[in-house]
């Protein structure tokens, strides 16, 4: 048999992560996708990306003077930015809207197009304001300009994907878009449906329930997303409301969990629901390029001193913290990271459950902790999360520290100069957690819950810590909260005052760990092989017999 071509992909994402100079991401999903971009430009993979340029970028987040966050509009750079010269063009909300597509390949990745409804003359330019604004019409008019509007630009810009991969619910309009052009040629919906399916690749990343978007089908209606199909035809592969999870689910040809832990959460959240894809386990990885210092990679790769490496990255963000907040925080001090988007299961006050505990840890200066963390603007409840953080270093001036306005220049500094990496997540919550594999690539030890995929990178004691052993009963946050003292108490803190040979011994296994399992490379050569390829391989075999039986 004639070897297959590599599959053409089209990867939509609501948001991206290139660098901290282009804020059109709020975290971790947009992250991901950025380094995705950056995997396929390194591993010469017929990709590109397709998402939206956000009007406002995402937000700058500073504390006012009663410690809590206020939110700015982010202008940023565009130089970068080229005219593809290409519009396209859809009805949202019974109004013909043009959307003006823009590229860039200026860091380091494969060709990202952005659609953008901001232009000169129109009054459509809410559309793409604001990433996920809280309005449930800008929230669907954002979707349809992603998803359709996503699928004729392609059609214009006369790249064919083999595989449409659908990163998240927010793109699922685009397999509306593909069942409406194949009926338009004559087809009915089931076999468009059909046809549709063996195009989709989805990646579901929420393991709370809540987190996985619904919208009423008035809405659906009134915004113009049913494309032109019926509502029986929608309703049955979104359900009533339209889910945009079970709607990816029943789209896609093969869909996947982002951890072995979330695979198994996923298929067990959406097991109920008829008709959906096999899901699969594809833990994530992290563009090792990007977030591994090159300090670090060197030190490795000539089996130097890597303490002494880590020391001169430890220096570089205690000098950053000072120069942000005044605090000297000391450099032979234990120094303890935890930055993560503001979410109640992420429990980011957990190690202070037991004050009598961990208080005199900080009073006498034994470990240091260092937070940061974003809100979304509109979030009231992540908005108090992120003052709960800034409280705690108002408490302890002199040994906890907040670092406002978290974003991917940050994220380096931090996962490559504390000296642990704290994860304190509500198991099964945590999909996966990527800040953790960029922590561990630079030798900055996991100390974590076994949850997304730190289930699979932990070997206690070798590659970092785990604490709360798995459990998820009912008295999980006191269970994880007494073992994390346990375990700093009575191995971490020793560890790292008396024994610095296996400390480094830890770290080198740390870094090989990270390098080898936890990239986007391995990542992406997993998305093709379990995904890409065997969609391409059916579609071409299918096709290959109606041919045979057509000339019988």
């Amino acid at each position: 048999m004639a070897a297959i071509p590599q599959p053409r992909v089209a990867f939509f994402c609501m948001e991206y992560g290139l660098d901290e100079k282009f804020p059109i991401y709020s975290g971790g999903l947009g992250v991901l996708a950025g380094d995705i971009l950056k995997t396929a430009k390194d591993m010469q993979l017929p990709m590109v990306g397709v998402g939206i340029l956000w009007s406002e970028g995402y937000s700058d987040q500073y504390l006012d003077k009663d410690g809590y966050p206020q939110h700015s509009r982010q202008n940023y750079d565009r130089s970068h930015l080229e005219d593809t010269g290409i519009s396209v063009n859809l009805w949202i909300r019974g109004e013909e809207v043009a959307c003006k597509i823009w590229k860039t390949e200026a860091f380091g990745n494969v060709p990202l197009y952005l659609l953008d409804t901001d232009l000169p003359g129109s009054n459509h330019g809410w559309i793409t304001r604001q990433l996920y604004a809280s309005s449930p019409q800008e929230r669907v008019a954002a979707e349809l300009v992603l998803g359709v509007g996503g699928v004729r630009f392609l059609r214009l810009l006369g790249f064919e994907p083999d595989i449409y991969h659908l990163n998240e619910g927010h793109a699922v309009f685009a397999g509306l878009e593909l069942i409406r052009e194949k009926m338009s040629r004559g087809m009915d919906f089931y076999q468009a449906w059909e046809e549709t399916r063996q195009q989709i690749v989805f990646t579901t990343h929420t393991p709370v329930m809540a987190g996985n978007e619904e919208h009423d089908h008035g809405l659906l209606q009134h915004m113009g997303a049913w494309v032109g199909l019926e509502y029986d035809q929608v309703e049955q592969i979104g359900g009533n409301p339209f889910n945009m999870t079970v709607a990816g689910l029943r789209l896609s040809y093969s869909s996947n969990g982002v951890s072995q832990l979330h695979g198994a959460t996923a298929r067990a959240m959406w097991r109920g629901n008829s008709g959906i894809s096999p899901i699969i386990s594809i833990t994530n990885g992290v563009h090792v390029e990007t977030w591994q210092h090159e300090s670090i990679r060197q030190t490795y790769n000539v089996q130097g001193n890597l303490w002494k490496t880590h020391l001169q990255l430890k220096k570089r963000l205690l000098e950053e913290i000072e120069n942000r907040t005044g605090v000297t925080l000391d450099l032979d001090t234990l120094t303890i990271g935890f930055a993560r988007r503001a979410a109640a299961y992420k429990r980011s006050g957990l190690i202070f459950y037991k004050p009598h505990i961990i208080e005199p840890l900080l009073q006498d200066r034994t470990i240091q902790l260092v937070y940061s963390g974003k809100a979304h603007p509109d979030d009231e409840w992540g908005k108090q999360i992120v003052a709960n953080m800034a409280e705690m270093a108002y408490r302890f001036p002199d040994s906890v520290v907040f670092l406002e306005n978290y974003n991917m220049e940050l994220g380096r500094l931090l996962t490559s100069g504390c000296d642990v990496w704290l994860n304190t997540p509500q198991r099964p919550l945590e999909a996966s957690a990527t800040s953790g594999m960029k922590a561990a690539l630079n030798g900055v030890l996991n100390f974590s819950v076994l949850d997304g995929w730190w289930t699979e990178g932990c070997l206690h004691g070798v590659t970092g810590w785990q604490f709360g052993g798995g459990y998820e009963g009912p008295e999980q946050t006191m269970v994880d909260a007494l073992s994390l003292y346990e375990v700093l108490l009575e191995e971490i803190i020793p560890l790292y005052y008396e024994d610095r040979s296996r400390w480094q011994e830890m770290m080198r296994a740390s870094i090989s760990m990270a390098m080898h399992r936890f990239s986007t490379a391995r990542m992406l050569t997993e998305y093709n092989n379990l995904m890409y390829q065997p969609s391409t391989i059916l579609r071409k075999i299918k096709r290959d017999i109606a041919h045979a039986m057509a000339i019988q």
